[in-house]
């Protein structure tokens, strides 16, 4: 076949200005430049998409933060995707384009690194090794979904410039060479680590899932040229496409459990994980010749069967969890029922086998993360079963993350392990026999994907409803410290005010009574009404001078309605306040007024007065917490300047002394002027009262300790668990068979 034959192009106007560097022969120079078109002219709108989506959900994780420098941080990141947007997809064009040009020496630079030995190893930065986990994560499965199309195309392509077969990142248009495109373009937008992360998996959601159609139109359009018309792609299983090996699985980067991650998608990586592990232990034995696997019906009338019993079990050992052994061997005995000595018996599948022992291995990781305590445990147990059954009907429930049944087991879990925190309120009580019910309901009837999204839908409204009330209830005790605050601010301000007058001329008797206290508390609340500028607060001050005696009196009836007018305004009672205002200015009560009590008797209803800001019953609010005279333990202030650069959120656990579960806590609000913080429970519920200095001695001390930010939900930690075991189990199996 003859690629050098020159035949007349026609670009399309999207790649106007984009021609590659005349290197090949004019026929493949078209082919090329035509195949670059196409790309750049079908991955315009999505891109665009992309970037439009990423713009959205951060004005959504603005809009959803209650940190006001997250929220200023999330907006800015937002103005500058915006704003940039068009550098980007020019930039993107820009790097398409060179891999267009640069193809045959990506090849070359594929088959170089493919050589590679292991004294080439470096170190690597964290969020470099981050990013280059996710960009292979991101190609992988494109290559995964669409590999038919890309083996014809790896192989036409390759004839244009006469090299082997290109595939992976050697393919300029396959998902590897577009997602690390993508990501040098979007460089100069400066995102966080966590974001990059964000935009990538957009770009794999609107870009690479939607691929297939131009893969379609190129191969068309090289197959319509004549480029290996008897070409056709053989159609693999996935895990045969890349075979893994003892070497890869062993210097494949592991995720830190901090790092934001994807969860185990592909159930065919699961049970080659399975099966090497298995091929390296010596305890492993095959299935018996003359045994019968069970069909899907059979595999489910056991299950059921078993789930019944369970049912009527009503002893602890029937809520826990069960290992995957345990599990095959009741199966085994469901199965078998009924069978004579010596028939065959009815053995599972390989396939049935592995999942039996995935969803088992799954739930032990679960179980692993919760901190819920013996509730939480209860409930997983008794979900392990209708899972199963689900898992077993539909082995979505493995490659899927939006599957019913998946989002239904996560967000069980996350609630037990959340909101069921030992306490015996009617919330906790209620919200334990909903998931009961909800669990009950999973267990009788059939399972179907139908059943799990309405269940899912009823258990979502029903912690919608709590988690509302919880921000209600924290945003009631976060306004009430703040105002609390406030109050004392102002009311420190007026005990300075009222100071500096009692050093030039002191009070005695029912005066000072008055000033100490109730009037004291009249001036702070001009100053939080008003400001200490504005000409009210300087009409009161100008009061306090009178009756001091720093200013003429004047008009002693209007100076008698200001001060009554004044102490009701705090809450003393109408006559109570003529009675103190008339003794104060030396006025006669008014014929008819009630008999006037003594001045010694004012002075202690003045005293016991309640103060502003408190509640009947209570006890009096305390100064403003001070700084220390001297500065604290030098590790114990390094805590503090940490809290002290904290958002507001962040959880902390206290360990229980006795040895049980800890109590977590979240910081809602702190005061950078008194030291105080607002501690409250998951329910929104006010803690202890604390300080900013008592909570970094209990860090410094271990009595405390800051919660660790997780990366995605309690599900996606425990499918990592799960596949970091398989991997590292495998690898031990498969070196000590080499041994």
């Amino acid at each position: 076949m003859d690629v050098g034959q020159d035949r007349p192009r026609q670009l399309p106007p999207q790649a106007a200005g984009r021609a590659l560097s005349v290197r090949w022969p004019p026929r493949a120079q078209n082919l090329l430049e035509t195949s670059l078109a196409l790309c750049i002219d079908q991955l315009h709108a999505p891109l665009r998409a992309c970037l439009a989506q990423f713009a959205q959900k951060l004005f959504d994780m603005a809009e959803s933060s209650h940190i006001y420098r997250e929220q200023q941080k999330l907006f800015t990141l937002r103005e500058r995707v915006l704003v940039d947007q068009g550098t980007v997809e020019e930039g993107f064009v820009a790097q398409l384009t060179r891999s267009f040009d640069h193809v045959d020496a990506s090849s070359a630079r594929a088959a170089d690194d493919a050589g590679a030995t292991w004294h080439q190893l470096k170190l690597l930065d964290p969020v470099e090794q981050e990013l280059a986990t996710t960009l292979d994560q991101l190609g992988t499965r494109g290559d995964s979904r669409h590999g038919s199309v890309l083996y014809e195309l790896g192989y036409r392509m390759a004839v244009l410039i006469g090299s082997p077969p290109l595939e992976g990142e050697a393919l300029p248009l396959g998902p590897h060479a577009l997602a690390q495109a993508f990501h040098r373009a979007s460089m100069p937008l400066e995102l966080p680590l966590e974001h990059q992360v964000q935009l990538l998996r957009g770009f794999d959601r609107a870009v690479i899932q939607s691929l297939a159609d131009l893969y379609v139109t190129i191969n068309a359009h090289l197959l319509g040229d004549g480029i290996l018309p008897q070409l056709r792609s053989i159609s693999l299983p996935r895990h045969l496409l890349r075979p893994p090996t003892a070497a890869a699985e062993a210097e494949a980067p592991r995720h830190n459990e901090s790092a934001p991650s994807e969860p185990i998608e592909v159930l065919e990586s699961l049970r080659n994980l399975l099966a090497r592990r298995r091929a390296g232990s010596a305890a492993h034995a095959p299935h018996g010749t003359g045994e019968r696997a069970a069909s899907t019906d059979e595999l489910q009338t056991a299950l059921g069967a078993l789930q019944q019993h369970l049912g009527q079990v009503t002893d602890r050992a029937s809520r826990e969890l069960r290992s995957a052994a345990r599990l095959r061997e009741e199966l085994l005995a469901q199965l078998n029922v009924g069978t004579r000595p010596g028939m065959p018996q009815t053995q599972l599948s390989g396939e049935q086998s592995d999942s039996v022992e995935l969803v088992a291995m799954l739930f032990e990781q679960l179980g692993k993360q919760l901190q819920g305590g013996g509730g939480a445990n209860a409930l997983l147990g008794n979900l392990q079963l209708p899972v199963l059954r689900m898992a077993v009907a539909d082995h979505e429930f493995f490659d899927q993350p939006q599957h019913p049944a998946r989002q239904l087991l996560d967000t069980v879990t996350t609630a037990a392990n959340e909101w069921l925190d030992g306490s015996d309120d009617d919330a906790t009580r209620l919200l334990a026999s909903k998931l009961e019910r909800l669990i009950a309901r999973a267990s009788e009837e059939p399972p179907s994907n139908g059943l799990y999204a309405m269940l899912l839908a009823d258990i979502e409204h029903h912690l919608a409803l709590l988690s509302r009330k919880a921000k209600v209830a924290e945003r009631r005790h976060i306004e009430a410290a703040q105002g609390r605050e406030r109050l004392d601010a102002a009311r420190a301000r007026a005990g300075e005010l009222m100071a500096e007058r009692f050093a030039q001329s002191a009070p005695r008797g029912l005066l000072r009574a008055l000033l100490d206290r109730a009037w004291s508390d009249v001036l702070a609340l001009t100053l939080l009404r008003h400001g200490e500028e504005s000409d009210v607060f300087g009409q009161q001050l100008a009061i306090t001078d009178q009756l001091l005696g720093r200013l003429p009196m004047g008009d002693r009836a209007r100076l008698q309605q200001d001060v009554e007018a004044g102490l009701q305004q705090i809450g003393m009672h109408t006559e109570e306040a003529i009675q103190v205002a008339q003794r104060l200015l030396g006025v006669a009560p008014a014929e008819g007024e009630v008999e006037q009590l003594s001045t010694t008797d004012l002075a202690l209803r003045l005293k016991q007065h309640q103060r502003l800001g408190e509640t009947a019953g209570a006890e009096p609010t305390p100064a403003p917490v001070a700084a220390p005279a001297e500065p604290p333990d030098p590790h114990v202030e390094r805590v503090l300047k940490h809290l002290q650069q904290l958002p507001f959120g962040t959880w902390f656990e206290f360990p229980d002394g006795a040895g049980g579960t800890a109590t977590r806590r979240k910081l809602a609000w702190y005061s950078p002027m008194s030291g105080r913080c607002l501690l409250v429970t998951r329910r929104g519920q006010r803690s202890e009262e604390s300080t900013l200095l008592q909570l970094a001695q209990e860090l410094a001390d271990g009595r405390a300790q800051e919660a660790p930010p997780q990366s995605g939900s309690l599900l996606d930690r425990a499918w990592r668990s799960l596949s970091g075991v398989l991997r590292q189990s495998s690898s031990s199996a498969t070196a000590e068979s080499h041994r």
